[in-house]
């Protein structure tokens, strides 16, 4: 069962598309959403949301189609993002009164002890709170309606370490009911590297795999090396690569053909989806 179905999904711009995307989120699961900021994860998290309409392709969330069912869909997800779509001259309150009747399964309760525990005084304007204020207020009102599914657009860019942490706790302990999905778009692939169990890759608005996390670490290697070892037919081998006057540092795509083809000549790591995103990126520039 998919939480999210994505079917050939395109949306052009003058400068930039999201280029024939197909892509399923698993219900149950954290799926990570990466990139380089302005590859296409927030288009396509507003495709999601029903905010921006796609050229072509289809969309289907919890088993219904988002063009048919948005009102039905919405009650059943969360929202979490840095982009702030509540009324700045409002208290926290005030705004709480006025999204609360939306859900039909809002809990104030729930509501009231999240504000406590993330210290947001309901008396507050939304327009005096810090940026990660006001994402603690989206995470607090994403998970006081029984919300099933998460979409969180960059909810941890410009929070503090401490609540980041906080929030990838809370988000690990929704995840304790396996009818609960997390889709969670970040430039910030630390936070994945502790929670996602699968992660696609959107770069160039297009889809570069989307797998289970373990598997792709365990597919791509960092190759540390001489620069004696590279020529032209080596050079190809790599994703990206970047060469200093003591040698060179590359990501591959196959670790296992790797290891073959340089031996003991070089020096084979595990990546971070960090790596990963760099080397994919700037291997794109050095081949243009």
């Amino acid at each position: 069962m998919n939480a999210i179905e994505l079917r050939n999904l395109t949306k052009t711009y003058p400068q930039f598309t999201v280029d024939d995307v197909s892509l399923d989120v698993k219900q149950g699961y954290i799926t990570g959403l990466i990139g380089p900021n302005g590859v296409g994860k927030s288009t396509l998290i507003k495709m999601m949301l029903g905010i921006i309409h796609p050229d072509s392709g289809s969309i289907t969330i919890l088993g219904r189609d988002m063009s048919k069912h948005e009102i039905d869909i919405k009650q059943r997800i969360g929202i979490v993002s840095d982009d702030c779509f509540y009324y700045e001259h409002l208290t926290i309150r005030d705004m709480k009164k006025i999204i609360a009747p939306f859900y039909k399964k809002w809990n104030e309760k729930k509501f009231n002890g999240y504000l406590e525990q993330f210290e947001l005084s309901p008396e507050k304007k939304i327009g005096q709170l810090s940026k990660g204020m006001k994402v603690k207020f989206s995470l607090a009102v994403a998970l006081s309606h029984e919300a099933e599914l998460l979409i969180m657009d960059e909810p941890t860019s410009g929070l503090d370490p401490v609540f980041r942490r906080e929030m990838l706790d809370l988000l690990a302990d929704m995840m304790q009911d396996e009818r609960n999905s997390i889709i969670f778009s970040t430039h910030i692939t630390t936070d994945l590297d502790r929670i996602a169990d699968y992660i696609a890759f959107i770069h160039r608005g297009k889809l570069v795999f989307n797998e289970a996390k373990d598997e792709v670490l365990e597919r791509y290697a960092i190759v540390k090396g001489d620069l004696e070892l590279l020529d032209s037919d080596i050079r190809n081998k790599f994703i990206g690569i970047r060469e200093t006057s003591v040698g060179f540092e590359g990501l591959v795509g196959n670790k296992e053909e790797a290891a073959q083809l340089f031996g003991d000549y070089a020096v084979l790591t595990k990546p971070t989806l960090e790596d990963i995103m760099y080397f994919t990126a700037k291997g794109e520039r050095i081949h243009a």
